[in-house]
Parts: C-alpha cells; structure tokens; sequence
C-alpha cells in the first residue's frame, strides 16, 4: 500500500499535537475539580507529537512508519478530543472514543515494532 502521498499529514499532525498539547496543559491548569479532562488529553498530545515527526522522518528506515504515524495520529486526535469534548459540554465524541483512539496508539506503536523487526529493501 502506497502511503507516501498522505505523509506530510504526519507533519500537519506533529504541529496539531504539539500547540494544542501547550494550550490544554495552560488550560488545565486554570481548572479544578476531578472533571478536568484536559490534563491527560494534553499528556497525550504532548507525548505524541514529536512521536509523529519522528515517524516523519524514520520513512526511509522503517517499512512502517508513514502506517504507524498514521494510526496513533488518528488514535491520538480521538482520544484528545473525546476527552476535550466531554469536559467542555459533558459528552462524549461518541461511544467508545477514547477507548477508541487509545487502542489506535497501541496499534500504530505495535506496526512500528513490527516495522522495525522488517528492513527496508
């Protein structure tokens, strides 16, 4: 499957991640109480940014990478903005959307791993 048309997508992501991770960290820190969502949402946005550049740049090393990028990019953005979505209005993106978006990570990771097991030919 030819995926290097959708890479710079791994970019725009990257950026995505990265700013909007700053932004809910500052926002959670002006909330309190045991509903503020937008802490973890930007741990994992914050976590998965350079995450996604990375695997920008590892397109030439790894069989996998641009794939992988991808799925944690599509299981990142669930996840945060399920989180984000619940906290501001008390409901969810839809049923099951965090969880969703977790399982994605752990996929893209996985296809990474597998990826890297593989050389480039």
């Amino acid at each position: 499957m030819q995926l290097a048309g959708f890479r710079p997508l791994l970019l725009i992501f990257s950026g995505l991640f990265g700013a909007s991770g700053v932004g809910l960290a500052a926002a959670a820190a002006h909330v309190s109480g045991a509903s503020n969502l937008l802490a973890p949402a930007s741990s994992i946005a914050l976590a998965h940014a350079p995450a996604v550049l990375v695997l920008y740049l590892a397109h030439d090393k790894v069989k996998t990478a641009t794939l992988s990028g991808l799925v944690i990019a599509l299981g990142t953005l669930l996840f945060c903005a399920d989180l984000v979505i619940k906290h501001f209005t008390g409901n969810s993106l839809f049923p099951m959307a965090a969880p969703t978006g977790g399982v994605a990570m752990m996929i893209g990771w996985l296809l990474l791993a597998l990826g890297a097991a593989f050389k480039r030919s």
